[in-house]
């Protein structure tokens, strides 16, 4: 069973989390504030965190869950709706975006996927539409390609469908010394689209407009 992090200062919104995540099936621990909960992140498969806190707020605590957890899942669910703390939270390393107010079912099936998804990344070989990416060769379906692009390709078909800003991806595939620009990361995505179609493989890599990228899995 799932231990999930519920980090929120207001005691109605964690007993309403912890109880829906526990009808979903999942065991639920509460923290009140960001401090608390790096007392009690341990062990525990996700986290889903609000952002206004008193003593440590979601933002700092989900800056110090990556540096310390880096695969530890980050769900924010805030009151705060407006796209600049979307992109703050994202660009910080959270994984999914939840607004309150917020429906159960809603909240434990962007659970369910975000675990599915960390899973997946876990493997050292990923089957994303009918490519198959084996980490050991450095290899996409047994030919070899630039290992800066098949790095990048491995990163998204990880995680399905979250978003990556374009500093995670800078950083987690070319460093934090990296002195090159965005436009580096542009053209790398851009040869993945043209080697791999979506008409061909079955999935697509998405530009999101002021946020960076995700790859999807088509239906």
């Amino acid at each position: 069973m799932a231990k999930i992090l519920i980090v929120d200062d207001d005691p109605f919104i964690r007993e309403l989390v912890r109880k829906n995540l526990q009808n979903g099936g999942f065991e639920a621990v509460e923290a009140s504030n960001g401090r608390e909960a790096l007392e009690k992140v341990e062990g525990c498969d996700l986290a889903v965190v609000d952002i206004m806190m008193p003593k440590m707020d979601g933002f700092q605590l989900c800056e110090r869950i990556r540096k310390y957890y880096e695969n530890l899942p980050l769900l924010f669910l805030t009151a705060k709706s407006g796209l600049p703390d979307k992109v703050k939270g994202f660009n910080l390393g959270a994984d999914d975006y939840l607004t309150k107010p917020f429906e159960a079912e809603e909240l434990v099936l962007r659970v369910k996927a975000l675990l599915r998804r960390y899973k997946i990344e876990s493997s050292q070989v990923i089957t994303v539409g009918k490519l198959k990416i084996d980490r050991n060769g450095m290899s996409v379906d047994g030919e070899v390609i630039p290992m800066k692009e098949f790095e990048l390709l491995f990163k998204l078909a990880g995680f399905p469908g979250r978003s990556f800003s374009r500093d995670q991806l800078i950083e987690d595939i070319w460093g934090y010394d990296f002195e090159g620009n965005e436009r580096t990361l542009d053209v790398h995505i851009g040869r993945l689209r043209d080697r791999f179609p979506e008409e061909k493989y079955g999935f697509k890599i998405t530009t999101l407009r002021g946020l960076g990228y995700k790859l999807e899995v088509k239906s």
